[in-house]
């Protein structure tokens, strides 16, 4: 197993339809401009009220992946 360095960037997805899916979108999002995902760390969720109706869903998610020298 060779050494490696990773590093962590802070992410906040949001879903009207659910908690998971805002962290999916996260990741999903992330994914296509950043390789070697690695780890998903979920830190906080919390919800978006309007007239008293929940409309968004908020997942705060800590990401690693591989980091490369160049």
């Amino acid at each position: 197993m060779s050494n490696s360095t990773y590093k962590i960037i802070e992410l906040v997805g949001t879903s009207s339809s659910s908690w998971e899916n805002a962290a999916t979108n996260a990741i999903e999002t992330a994914s296509k401009s950043l390789k070697d995902l690695r780890v998903a760390e979920i830190t906080k969720l919390d919800l978006k009220i309007e007239n008293g109706k929940v409309t968004a869903y908020r997942a705060r998610v800590n990401l690693s992946f591989k980091y490369e020298k160049e």
